[in-house]
């Protein structure tokens, strides 16, 4: 019977074998960690700052796509990866908009055809965000964005097929050195994104509210001059 089938597909599967070996890679485990911590650290002051706010819907959805990334990964499950880090980007972009459009929040929850486009949202803060563009610049911003973005999503339309994916039926699903390098390395890219358009939007505007801690945490690893540029201290 067909269920019967997919019981024995999926039971064939070493999903055990499949975590220990993304758990024997320390230099992936903790490039996973760090970035997912590093998201979690912007929900957190996010939850916190703008408490109440119906946009941080899209802060939650953003730490939960993290962290699928990394549950996906370790089931080397490359390709449903790259969908859950776009939309990681996706959600962070939406709320920065969103926090401070609630009407059109409310639009979006009640009409289906009601959509803001992700150009919509960077020319928004191009134009009303103070120094954005000024700020973007610097830290490569809507350039790096845009690359990125087209590249993951090539992959999640499948635009070029076979790719992120090796095997061809359940049963072979099993870890590909090769697709899990290029999968935390796109997902590294993507979150420098985000945690950079937070750096010179909503990071900038709610800054003072952030605790000492996280604020040296968000500040660790930039370089001097773009820190000087940001103008945000660590105090």
């Amino acid at each position: 019977m067909p269920h019967a089938k997919l019981g024995a597909a999926l039971t064939a599967v070493n999903w055990n074998g499949n975590v220990a070996a993304l758990l024997s890679d320390v230099p992936i485990t903790k490039a996973i960690s760090a970035r997912n911590l590093r998201v979690a650290i912007w929900a957190k002051q996010l939850e916190i700052s703008d408490y109440g706010n119906p946009a941080l819907c899209f802060v939650r959805e953003m730490q939960i796509a993290g962290q699928h990334v990394a549950v996906l990964m370790a089931l080397a499950l490359y390709k449903p990866a790259a969908a859950c880090m776009r939309t990681m980007l996706e959600t962070g972009l939406y709320y920065s908009y969103f926090r401070t459009h609630q009407s059109e929040l409310a639009t979006l929850v009640r009409d289906p055809e009601y959509f803001v486009d992700k150009k919509a949202l960077l020319e928004y803060h191009k134009n009303h965000t103070p120094n954005f563009v000024e700020l973007q610049r610097k830290l490569g911003v809507v350039s790096r964005l845009e690359t990125w973005y087209s590249r993951v999503s090539a992959v999640v339309h499948g635009q070029i097929p076979g790719a992120w994916m090796q095997h061809q039926t359940i049963a072979e699903i099993a870890p590909n050195k090769a697709t899990q390098n290029l999968t935390i390395s796109e997902f590294q890219e993507g979150e420098e994104i985000l945690h950079r358009l937070f750096l010179c939007t909503v990071g900038r505007l709610l800054w003072d509210t952030f605790s000492v801690a996280a604020k040296k945490e968000l500040l660790r690893g930039l370089p001097g001059a773009l820190k000087a540029a940001l103008a945000l201290d660590a105090a």
